[in-house]
């Protein structure tokens, strides 16, 4: 396994459900959510953000709708508030510390 797969993906997609958590409406765009977790230290490209909201989606941990090509909303899903709170786990999102 890569740093990549192994470490990196597991904390983004952590950061994303737990951005989509703390959102208006418990949605963002793929933009907004590049920018949110850049500023959380993990430089992400949009590509990257678009192709681990589509993951997350398959968990079933977002929904995600596309209004303009290339722009995904993702919607967090009740089961995906529960791995950003740590109360389930799922191989490939990263484990939130305790009391984070």
């Amino acid at each position: 396994m890569s740093y990549l797969d192994e470490v990196f993906l597991p904390h983004l997609r952590l950061t994303i459900l737990r951005v989509t958590a703390s959102a208006p409406g418990y949605c963002a765009n793929s933009s907004i959510l590049q920018q949110a977790v850049g500023s959380l230290g993990l430089n992400a490209t949009r590509d990257q953000v678009r192709g681990e909201i589509g993951w997350l989606v398959e968990m079933g941990l977002v929904k995600s709708t596309e209004p303009s090509p290339g722009l995904l909303v993702a919607t967090i899903t009740e089961r995906g508030m529960d791995v950003q709170a740590g109360a389930a786990v799922v191989a490939g999102v990263q484990r939130p510390s305790p009391g984070a």
